[in-house]
């Protein structure tokens, strides 16, 4: 009992955190308070559940408790002392006490534009976005970004404060000033995606469902935006890949040993329709880059061999429109297998010295040094790189790869031929 009150439990704020918070923050562009609300409800419902069963609709029961604890927190004196005086006073009492648990709508796309207001500060949207709206948490959010846990804390913290004060209303923008926001949009989704893929064996999400979700609303509401439309094709050919991600044991499989036959064939097909309508724009950016990538790769699935030379084309200019530290890693994996491993090791040296904790470029780095022989720097690349990871998969994939080398050096020292 106890364990399927904590599954339920687990469930409902997975699944439905960031539509819970988006309803319950509309009352008052509150964020941290309705998080603090739905946490306090979540707590009662891990005590509570335990012993009266789970309720026939928890999803409900969790908007129930946390309606009355952002009721209580309006009608205490303290809020009467302390909040600036509203418009319309008693306005933000009566939307929570409207809030009907049994008909819970689905507020999230207008809180994405609400971070997405030209009033939060643009290095905030698209974390703010992943944390309120999909609940990822900071440190998840922070790796993401290859920046510490603390300071995209802060930064989130910063945000949520600015949109309460700033009593920023909770509505999507009429469509003159869509496109001001839809980059931000697109990043948080995108980072979404990344998120996910990062992390999908790990903890068991309704991702990418969700960012399959989101990119074809988006694509449905800026039907003539490429870049939305781009996204929205990066996302299915990427989601149709899934399937052949891990192998039954749970162990990451890399891309060029996935058996094709597991890939969705109708994503695929889907995801050209959405890259034929970003190309008819004729105005490339980095998401239509990005999923003209991923186009290349599901060729395979077709039978078609893999395109290395238009590959390093399209990854190189990726990196010169939209430089990372993950676009050069990947051109860097490119340019190996065009121009040989040595050059993608010089590519990433510079990755390295730029961020020592960017696990894709040590576990390419790792890879890349077995190429050329160099084993004992590949293991010590590897340890770095398993280090790093927080995929228990690629962790178990990455320590298989070390092993080998650790095998190859022992031949080589005792002498036996390495075939």
């Amino acid at each position: 009992m106890r364990e399927d009150a904590y599954a339920v439990a687990a469930a409902a704020a997975r699944d439905g955190y960031g539509r819970l918070v988006a309803m319950l923050a509309s009352a008052d562009g509150d964020l941290a308070a309705a998080e603090d609300a739905l946490g306090d409800a979540l707590e009662r419902a891990l005590r509570g559940w335990t012993d009266q069963g789970v309720p026939a609709n928890p999803a409900g029961w969790l908007v129930t408790v946390a309606r009355n604890r952002l009721r209580d927190r309006w009608k205490s004196a303290e809020v009467r002392r302390t909040d600036p005086l509203a418009a319309e006073p008693g306005a933000s009492l009566s939307y929570v006490e409207d809030i009907d648990p049994d008909a819970i709508g689905d507020k999230r796309m207008e809180l994405l534009f609400v971070c997405a207001h030209p009033a939060i500060d643009p290095a905030a949207r698209a974390p703010l976005m992943l944390n309120t709206v999909l609940g990822f948490t900071a440190a998840q959010i922070a790796q993401a970004f290859a920046i510490p846990a603390a300071t995209m804390a802060t930064r989130l913290v910063r945000a949520k404060r600015r949109i309460r004060d700033s009593r920023i209303s909770f509505e999507i923008p009429d469509r003159t000033q869509v496109p001001g926001r839809m980059a931000s949009v697109l990043e948080a989704v995108y980072g979404c995606y990344v998120i996910e893929w990062e992390t999908g064996g790990q903890e068991p999400r309704p991702l990418p469902s969700e960012a399959l979700r989101l990119v074809e609303v988006l694509a449905e509401l800026a039907p003539d935006d490429p870049e939305a439309r781009g996204l929205a094709a990066l996302v299915l050919f990427s989601a149709a890949r899934a399937p052949a991600r891990a192998s039954g044991d749970g162990r990451f499989v890399p891309l060029a040993a996935q058996d094709t036959s597991l890939w969705d064939t109708g994503l695929i097909a889907r995801a050209h329709q959405h890259l034929r309508e970003a190309h008819a724009r004729r105005s490339v950016g980095r998401f239509q880059l990005e999923a003209a990538i991923q186009a290349l790769h599901c060729a395979r699935a077709a039978g078609h061999d893999l395109a290395w030379g238009s590959l390093r084309s399209l990854h190189a200019e990726l990196h010169a429109i939209a430089p990372s530290l993950g676009s050069k890693t990947a051109l860097a994996a490119v340019t190996a297998e065009t121009d040989g491993p040595v050059a993608g090791l010089t590519m990433l040296d510079d990755v390295i010295a730029e961020s020592p904790r960017f696990q894709p470029a040590w576990a390419t780095r790792a890879h890349l040094l077995s190429l050329v022989g160099r084993d004992d720097e590949a293991i010590r690349a590897y340890d770095r790189a398993i280090a790093l990871t927080v995929d228990p998969g690629q962790r178990t994939f990455l320590q298989s790869r070390r092993e080998d080398r650790r095998s190859s050096c022992r031949s080589q020292d005792e002498g036996i031929p390495i075939e």
